[in-house]
């Protein structure tokens, strides 16, 4: 009888070890489980708050966006009426207008994707880049065509100001273009968007219309014109992606915010399991030691 108690003894011990270590992982796996629990939640809060930071600023963006279309329209009645048109061999320029903020998804990449399909493989090609997001993606494969770059672009709504600041740099810097093609992201509506380019004309080519002899234009007033519908132009561009890029961040922290409410449901499901199994395993012991008693 002595011997099977000797025996006995090494396994009860054995088993308690295990119960032990099992305890302690769980707890160990309970704590990280916890801590990723309040990470997500800070995580979940900040989405939430940049989500309606992104929602004040969309209707805004959406009014400026309309009054930068009714001036770009008109810019657009202006050549059409004149019957503007680049010759074949013109010399052009890319204008590819982002922004310096992310967290909005892949708006960015339409406008460098539509700007590099644009481009081609014409190596003479000069790109002027306004925003650090779009200029990082298009240094990747054109890095020698970029001739200009301008950031601190997005902050707040762009104004007429800036666009015209903009395009006093450009002339002044030596880019000399017949046509210049201003890829932006076009405003669809609030959960769609798309890229595409609006035009803008040097002095000579617009010179050259079919139609320009009915405007009975003077050298100094047509040199104000042509900056005025460039600048114009450059200004819808950036206020319409501006438009763009708010209603996709607004989208984009919306689907963060459903996704990390997801994770924090699935987190509180493991982590109930867990404690639930601990607590078990110690009722399991506690009824052992009595059992044993």
């Amino acid at each position: 009888m002595f011997a099977v108690r000797t025996l006995a003894r090494p396994a009860v011990a054995t088993a308690t070890s295990l119960s032990n270590a099992v305890q302690v992982r769980n707890m160990a796996t309970l704590k990280e489980i916890q801590l990723r629990l309040k990470s997500v939640s800070n995580i979940s809060k900040i989405t939430k708050s940049m989500k309606m930071i992104a929602s004040t600023k969309v209707a805004k963006a959406q009014r400026a966006m309309e009054n930068a279309r009714a001036y770009g329209n008109a810019n657009n009645a202006v050549f059409l009426s004149a019957e503007t048109k680049p010759a074949s061999d013109s010399n052009s320029i890319f204008i590819a207008a982002s922004s310096d903020r992310g967290l909005c998804g892949g708006i960015h990449s339409t406008v460098a994707k539509y700007t590099r399909n644009a481009i081609g493989g014409r190596p003479d090609v000069q790109v002027v880049v306004l925003g650090d997001k779009a200029k990082a993606q298009l240094s990747r494969t054109h890095r020698a065509a970029i001739a200009l770059s301008f950031n601190q672009i997005g902050k707040d709504i762009p104004t007429f100001a800036e666009a015209s600041a903009i395009v006093d740099i450009i002339k002044s810097s030596g880019v000399e273009f017949d046509n210049a093609h201003i890829v932006y992201n076009k405003f669809l509506s609030a959960i769609s968007y798309e890229a595409t380019a609006v035009e803008a004309y040097s002095e000579d080519t617009f010179k050259n219309s079919p139609n320009f002899a009915a405007f009975e234009l003077e050298d100094d007033v047509l040199e104000n014109l042509q900056e005025f519908t460039f600048a114009n132009n450059v200004y819808w561009a950036l206020v319409e992606g501006h438009a763009a890029e708010m209603a996709a961040k607004r989208s984009a922290m919306e689907n963060a915010t459903k996704n990390a409410g997801e994770m924090i449901n699935k987190l509180t499901l493991t982590y109930n399991r867990g404690r639930q199994a601990v607590i078990t395993n110690e009722l399991i012991d506690i009824i052992t030691g009595a059992s044993a008693l």
